[in-house]
């Protein structure tokens, strides 16, 4: 006799319409807001942030909480139904990223982007981990001890945000200068490492701080990046060549690439690390392959730019409560926290770049537009919470971070880049980048 399965219960009436109603109502916000950031000079990511911290507490819980209890219930159910969508839309957004970053760039300029690349993210780390050491023990999340919570810190303070920055340079016709090739390749490997380093925090969060933990940890990392270096690259080369030819090739590149860059954050999620990296470095991996490849993600980058990406960062502005700021240590660990952020990454990226022998009026401009953190900062703080690293206090203070040196770097960089002569191969280089934007 075969025993019939019973069927799984479909997702409920109740469920379904708020799911429907939050997806709405944030995405409307987002893309209202983001517009607006636009016309006043912000970068997008400002405006889409903002619109989670409008339907969270901190506005409509405040306004109207029986509204604000509605569309944002205590359901563990049904706020993982919105934060599996929030989750898809970064694990593509952080492989698109991957896929535009210029290795050829990275060895071209590797002896300044080097020094510029310590700097920048070894003195912000190494102040960040101490600042981590002197917050109040009520920032600490419920299922971080000290020293886990004082390395997040750290990286939280030593990370930029690559996306942010390569458009506030491509906005501000920066890009083709010298200064903008070797701030976007050292943002680059501030991602890098940046990615790198909350895989072993976060693995320390879940398995405690013992020299095995943090070994194993570091073993999985060089696997991971020996098996993306010398196997994914071929596999994935010999897998897209068939897709290019085929009659429908468009499409079925698209979905492609978005199967491996799942199942690449699915293999790191395997090994205890974060999606993230994995997305990451399929992103790098399909971008190295030239723009045939990257022109399979460009497919899926319209939706994912107007529709996960602004669903990711409001969803992640639900979390944020400005009204913790009313306490006097939460407010006081925010400033100090944003004056550390700040000046760590002015002074290591300026240092760094004084020791690879550029001017004094490039280096300024290097330490201003690494400082922007927006969308990687905000990953990262979402990823803190999640894990109990991070309280709702301390996550407000990082997302703080995030949202005011993103909105602080295109103004410094335009008053530092305003005193730095055009070469005339950057003259020819920006000739050549018009042409392209008109093609």
């Amino acid at each position: 006799m075969v025993l019939a399965t019973a069927p799984v219960p479909g997702i409920s009436h109740g469920h379904l319409l708020v799911l429907l109603v939050q997806v709405g109502t944030l995405l409307a916000l987002a893309t209202g807001l983001g517009r607006l950031a636009l016309r006043l000079g912000l970068p997008a990511v400002v405006g889409e942030l903002l619109a989670g911290i409008v339907v969270g507490p901190s506005v409509l819980g405040g306004a109207a909480p029986a509204v604000s209890d509605w569309l944002l219930p205590r359901n563990a159910e049904q706020m993982h139904l919105l934060g599996a969508i929030a989750q898809l839309g970064v694990l593509l957004l952080v492989g698109i990223t991957g896929a535009h970053i210029d290795l050829d760039l990275l060895r071209r300029k590797r002896g300044a982007i080097t020094w510029v690349s310590l700097g920048s993210v070894l003195l912000p780390m190494a102040l960040g981990i101490g600042l981590g050491f002197l917050l109040p023990g009520s920032m600490l999340g419920k299922a971080g001890d000290r020293t886990t919570f004082a390395l997040f810190i750290g990286v939280a303070v030593a990370v930029s945000a690559l996306p942010v920055i390569a458009k506030i340079l491509i906005d501000m016709r920066l890009l083709h200068r010298n200064v903008g090739q070797v701030i976007i390749g050292a943002a680059a490997v501030s991602d890098i490492l940046g990615w790198l380093m909350l895989s072993v925090v976060s693995a320390m969060a879940t398995e405690g701080l013992r020299a095995g933990v943090v070994a194993e940890s570091v073993g999985c990392l060089l696997l991971v990046l020996a098996v993306t270096a010398f196997l994914a690259r071929p596999l994935i080369g010999r897998l897209l060549r068939p897709v290019a030819r085929a009659e429908n090739g468009r499409e079925l590149g698209a979905a492609t690439v978005l199967v491996l860059i799942v199942f690449a954050a699915a293999g790191t999620h395997v090994l205890k690390m974060e999606p993230i990296l994995g997305a990451f470095l399929c992103g790098i991996v399909i971008g190295s392959l030239g723009a045939g490849a990257r022109r399979f993600l460009d497919t899926l980058r319209p939706f994912v730019m107007a529709v996960l990406a602004p669903l990711f960062l409001a969803t992640a502005g639900l979390q944020v409560d400005l009204t913790a700021l009313k306490d006097l240590p939460v407010l006081g660990a925010a400033l100090v926290t944003l004056l550390v952020a700040v000046g760590a990454k002015l002074v290591g990226g300026y240092a760094g770049a004084r020791l690879g022998r550029l001017d004094h009026d490039e280096a300024v401009a290097i330490g201003a537009g690494l400082n922007a953190r927006g969308v990687v900062e905000i990953v990262l703080a979402s990823v803190g919470l999640g894990l109990g690293v991070l309280n709702t206090a301390s996550y407000t203070v990082v997302v703080l971070v995030a949202v005011v040196t993103s909105v602080m770097a295109p103004p410094l960089l335009r008053r530092a880049t305003g005193r730095i002569a055009q070469t005339a191969g950057e003259i020819e280089r920006e000739r050549d980048y018009a042409t392209q934007l008109v093609a």
